[in-house]
């Protein structure tokens, strides 16, 4: 638990940054854009190249993403079968809602994590840490989208999207965030 803390500031101090955010918000304008122009979509993103960083990454980085989230979008269940995430509220706000894994292998409720970008707010109101298969969802309330900033153990090519599969009440499908191709 100190561990991941201590990850997560390291992560907190970088991305609040001057320096860094300046890199950022291009790339926000781009990705807000892109879901402007999409009004089916929920929810838009670009991996960040992680040279922005500079070497300030901690080890075990190997991805970083802007997401915008449409205001008043739930984005339904997902989770990561190959990586650990870590996100946090760029702009606006939102609920990052995980679900735990009962003893029995059940699914749980879901547990809200409302997430604020004010920098003067403590870690946990501004960061989530979500391992590897834990299901989230994110649940924005009205006006504002919801920028979110999220890094992931992974390469940006290699990070798989597992949502449950609406064709079969126990299966899941899984793509890849680029190119958006199913994983066989």
């Amino acid at each position: 638990m100190a561990e991941e803390r201590s990850l997560l500031e390291e992560l907190d101090a970088i991305v609040g940054s001057e320096e860094i955010r300046a890199q950022i918000y291009p790339i926000v304008d781009r990705v807000r854009a892109e879901l402007m122009g999409n009004e089916k979509a929920q929810m838009t993103w670009e991996p960040v190249p992680l040279a922005i960083y500079g070497a300030a990454l901690p080890s075990g980085i190997r991805s970083s993403w802007v997401f915008v989230l449409r205001s008043g979008a739930t984005t339904g269940a997902e989770r990561h079968p190959n990586s650990h995430q870590r996100m946090m509220s760029f702009e606006a706000i939102g609920d990052l809602q995980v679900r735990a894994e009962l003893a029995d292998g059940g699914e749980g409720q879901w547990q809200s994590n409302l997430l604020v970008s004010d920098p003067d707010a403590p870690l946990e109101r501004r960061w989530i840490s979500i391992p590897r298969n834990v299901w989230h969802q994110a649940v924005v309330p009205e006006g504002p989208d919801w920028i979110v900033v999220s890094f992931h153990t992974v390469p940006a090519e290699e990070l798989i999207e597992e949502r449950p599969d609406s064709d079969d009440p126990v299966g899941t499908k899984q793509m890849r965030y680029l190119g958006a191709d199913l994983v066989p």
